[in-house]
């Protein structure tokens, strides 16, 4: 697998906020968002090619009993399935982080699905050819019911604008099966200015709507920083 950054910190978003947690992010994605905040991953992938026994040595050598395994889109590669089945026999709970798009099966004890919404496009001039492809595979309505369906799940939206509700209402709508409280919107930013500002409005509209609001705790904690 291709891995960009192999770390420990304590998960900043979603419902472990807080647990100390081993990361392992995979780079490499197959959407292009204009807001990613791991452009490494994605816009100018970078990493080393790493085998699965070398990855769990390195994971379990923390001694911590959380691991994150996220990117770019770590459902990609193949290897993953390898990765977290080893990671599970060793008796680690297993968080994925994935926008939902790929299915593979995976161990896994949290599926963290982050759909992507019509904000996630890049503009033509920024994105090129990737603002056709982006919007064509940003959503996998299929692949989302079947993960639902297979996993323990948390449903995380990135919110920019007040008119996303709507669009994240629609989405629901066509997934009835999900349970409101295990639907999370989360600021869009990477500024502590700019998330604050967004939360004073998401907020009380998360709570009203039956959703969580999902602060991104690790900004506060540590700022956009790589390794944390």
């Amino acid at each position: 697998m291709k891995i960009s950054e192999v770390y420990a910190s304590r998960q900043g978003e979603g419902l472990l906020t807080g647990t100390p947690s081993v990361f392992v992010r995979t780079t490499g994605c197959n959407l292009r968002c204009d807001f990613c905040d791991t452009p490494f991953t994605s816009w100018h992938p970078e990493g080393e090619q790493r085998t699965v026994a070398e990855l769990v040595k390195q994971v379990l050598a923390f001694k911590l009993t959380h691991v994150v395994i996220t990117g770019g889109e770590p459902m990609l590669p193949s290897e993953i399935v390898e990765l977290t089945e080893q990671l599970k026999q060793a008796a680690q709970h297993i968080t994925i982080e994935t926008a939902g798009t790929v299915y593979r099966p995976v161990a896994c004890d949290l599926m963290s699905i982050s759909p992507k919404l019509a904000n996630s496009t890049p503009s033509r001039e920024r994105g090129g050819q990737w603002h056709d492809r982006h919007e064509q595979r940003r959503l996998r309505l299929d692949v989302v019911q079947r993960l639902i369906a297979e996993y323990h799940y948390q449903l995380k939206f990135v919110v920019a604008v007040a008119n996303d509700l709507d669009e994240i209402e629609g989405l629901i709508d066509q997934l009835p099966e999900i349970d409101r409280q295990r639907v999370l919107l989360m600021p869009e930013g990477t500024e502590l200015a700019a998330l604050n500002q967004r939360a004073s409005w998401l907020r009380p509209q998360a709570e009203s709507r039956g959703f969580r609001f999902c602060p991104r705790m690790h900004i506060e904690w540590f700022g956009h920083t790589r390794g944390t």
